[in-house]
């Protein structure tokens, strides 16, 4: 069983966790060391069994964790990147988490650091990439391909043929038209219905989706280090 970090100790985390869990009731797999989380009223205790075992900083005293970042959310779906980017982890470090629940298509690929929670579907086989977040119910079929740090929202639904940048919120009940494109770091709403490509960088939703605004992405390396700061105070999942 391999040493196991959890990196944000909010809603996501706690979700990992049971992910974890459940895995190693099928086949032994994680050995949960606990969460880090840089909010100072949560460390010390314990959540769900699992203890805040310090900030974020103490993933270099333990070098031979696997680790996993379970931050985002639709407020700031940036962050899970500038926290990756910010802990400068060997690729082998990050740890992929497939609940025993979830459906996935034999030849799939899935890249380092990715979560898939219950109920998740890939209908054939296709490519999810590192840091991806797929929540329960998600849907994707044939010939989809994830790009990285990518949030799949509860109950979303791609069609055949779907491209999702990177860095996009795709979410709860959103359903994409086949061989439709998502822009990199573009945000798509809850129960949005996408019709056509939506372009990087925009905020898009309504039945049928229709855009309302410009997303600010600045590229990772420009944000202040104070942003990498991981608190489950500042994060809804």
């Amino acid at each position: 069983m391999r040493p196991l970090l959890i990196i944000g100790a909010g809603g996501l985390g706690r979700e990992t966790l049971a992910a974890a869990r459940a895995t190693n009731e099928v086949t032994p797999t994680w050995d949960v060391v606990g969460f880090l989380d840089d909010d100072p009223t949560v460390q010390g205790t314990s959540i769900d069994g699992a203890p805040v075992v310090g900030p974020t900083s103490h993933v270099s005293r333990l070098p031979d964790t696997a680790a996993v970042v379970t931050i985002g959310n639709p407020g700031d779906f940036t962050s899970r990147r500038r926290i990756v980017a910010a802990l400068g982890l060997q690729p082998d470090r990050w740890a992929t988490v497939v609940h025993p629940a979830a459906i996935v298509a034999r030849g799939t690929r899935i890249g380092g650091g990715t979560i898939v929670l219950a109920g998740a579907v890939t209908t054939s086989p296709i490519h999810i990439g590192a840091h991806v977040v797929v929540m329960p119910t998600v849907v994707l079929t044939h010939d989809d391909t994830v790009a990285d740090y990518v949030t799949l929202a509860s109950g979303a639904r791609l069609a055949g043929g779907v491209s999702v940048g990177e860095g996009a919120y795709v979410g709860a009940g959103a359903l994409i038209r086949e061989r439709r494109s998502i822009g990199a770091w573009c945000l798509v709403g809850m129960g949005a219905v996408v019709t056509t490509d939506v372009p990087p960088g925009e905020v898009w939703a309504g039945v049928p989706a229709r855009r309302l605004r410009r997303v600010d992405v600045l590229p990772v390396d420009l944000y202040p280090t104070a942003a990498t700061s991981v608190r489950t105070s500042e994060h809804g999942r």
